[in-house]
């Protein structure tokens, strides 16, 4: 079942739990990769690529908004920086379901800066504050905030403390927190996410001073081993390219940090699920690369993964029956 309804039911996925979430990524978190994650865990909370206010409100926001019901528990990440659209945009993500919306104060692209999105909000505490607060009286469901602990020119502590206490006085208790500071100019995303160093201990500094506050931790995570570390000093973990490129990582989740009793399920049975939902998409139309391309690092760790991602990436686009050629990845994923 694919949600594209205002009549979404609201509320309508298990408990929500911060403790372990995939951050939203452009051009990879879309739905197929989430309904595909989802096969892995079942109490993970996803979050949506970060869609903008623009998007929804000037464009077809019943594609943005698409997705199927197996993703709950379900966050829309939002970009925007004037309150009254952002507003408008939360009510859409209430009506259409959503468990969640989150603010996206930490992107640090040229193009979202020209729009005043993302991390260039930390320079503007009071607007991010004025933005949560429309927010939060627009809806019933969780907003909470995603941001860097600095941005060059405004990197300081006390500057970074003084952005979560005016936020938190707008009304927001959970705050994800991408543990580098954003350089505005002269790094890409990708650079950004890389050269800036990991100051873990900022982070625990900020729970440690907010200590009512929900703070999960973003950046450089890559192991389930480095999630129970810091959930010793955190609320919650979220994991970003390494649940992405090494997804069977999700696989485990549930046992190890949701204290699920249900059995693992393989690479294989994995594959086996999802195969009804491409059969699906090939049949409205679509292609199967829409789905496959979020896949490939399924067959990371075992000597078939090359074979596996050549025939799900390579041998696919020449393929009159994509399907067989399906089948024939999840032949080599048996017993993996």
């Amino acid at each position: 079942m694919v949600q594209n309804s205002a009549t979404a039911p609201v509320n309508s996925s298990p408990t929500l739990s911060r403790r372990f979430s995939v951050a939203p990524m452009m051009d990879w978190t879309d739905r197929h990769c989430r309904h595909f994650l989802r096969l892995l865990s079942k109490h993970t909370l996803l979050y949506t690529e970060m869609v903008t206010t623009g998007a929804l409100l000037n464009g077809d926001h019943e594609r943005f908004l698409r997705y199927h019901q197996s993703e709950h528990p379900l966050a829309l990440q939002l970009g925007g920086s004037t309150p009254s659209d952002l507003a408008a945009c939360a009510r859409m993500a209430q009506e259409h379901g959503y468990d969640e919306v989150n603010l996206n104060v930490g992107c640090p692209s040229d193009r979202v800066q020209n729009n005043m999105i993302g991390a260039c909000l930390m320079g503007h505490p009071a607007l991010v504050a004025d933005c949560v607060k429309a927010m939060r009286d627009a809806v019933s469901i969780p907003v909470t905030v995603k941001h860097r602990i600095g941005i060059n020119g405004r990197d300081s502590y006390e500057q970074l403390r003084d952005f979560v206490g005016q936020v938190h006085e707008a009304g927001c208790t959970s705050f994800t927190v991408h543990a580098r500071i954003a350089i505005l100019e002269g790094l890409s995303p990708k650079e950004n996410r890389e050269i800036p160093p990991l100051r873990y201990d900022v982070a625990a500094q900020l729970k440690a001073d907010f200590e009512q506050l929900e703070i999960i931790l973003n950046g450089g995570i890559k192991t389930l081993e480095s999630c129970h570390e810091h959930l010793r000093t955190f609320d919650g973990v979220m994991l970003g390219r390494e649940a992405y490129h090494n997804p069977y990582l999700l696989a485990e989740v549930d046992q190890q940090l949701f204290n699920s009793t249900a059995p693992v399920i393989s690479r294989a049975e994995a594959l086996a699920q999802l195969r009804p939902y491409i059969a699906e998409h090939l049949a409205s139309g679509g292609a199967m690369h829409h789905i496959t391309r979020h896949i490939l690092g399924l067959g990371t760790g075992f000597p078939g993964a090359r074979k596996f991602r050549q025939l799900l990436s390579v041998d696919i686009h020449k393929s009159k029956d994509p399907l067989a050629l399906l089948d024939q990845a999840g032949q080599l994923l048996e017993g993996r």
